[in-house]
C-alpha cells in the first residue's frame, strides 16, 4: 500500500511541477513582447532625438 501511495504522490508533484513550469513559460512569453513592443514604440522627445523605453 505505502508503494502505490508514494507513486501517486510522485505523479501529483510532477503533474504540480509541469504546470508551473508551463505556467512560467506563458509569463516568460508575456513578458517578451511586452518588453518588444515598448522597443518598438518608444517615442521621441521633443529635440527629436529616440528616448529609451527603460529607466535602467
Amino acid at each position: 500500500m505505502v508503494p502505490i501511495l508514494l507513486v501517486l504522490l510522485l505523479a501529483l508533484l510532477l503533474f504540480g511541477a509541469g504546470f508551473a513550469v508551463k505556467l512560467l513559460w506563458w509569463i516568460a512569453l508575456v513578458v517578451i513582447v511586452l518588453w518588444l513592443l515598448g522597443f518598438l514604440v518608444r517615442g521621441t522627445t521633443a529635440t527629436g532625438t529616440r528616448s529609451r523605453w527603460y529607466r535602467w
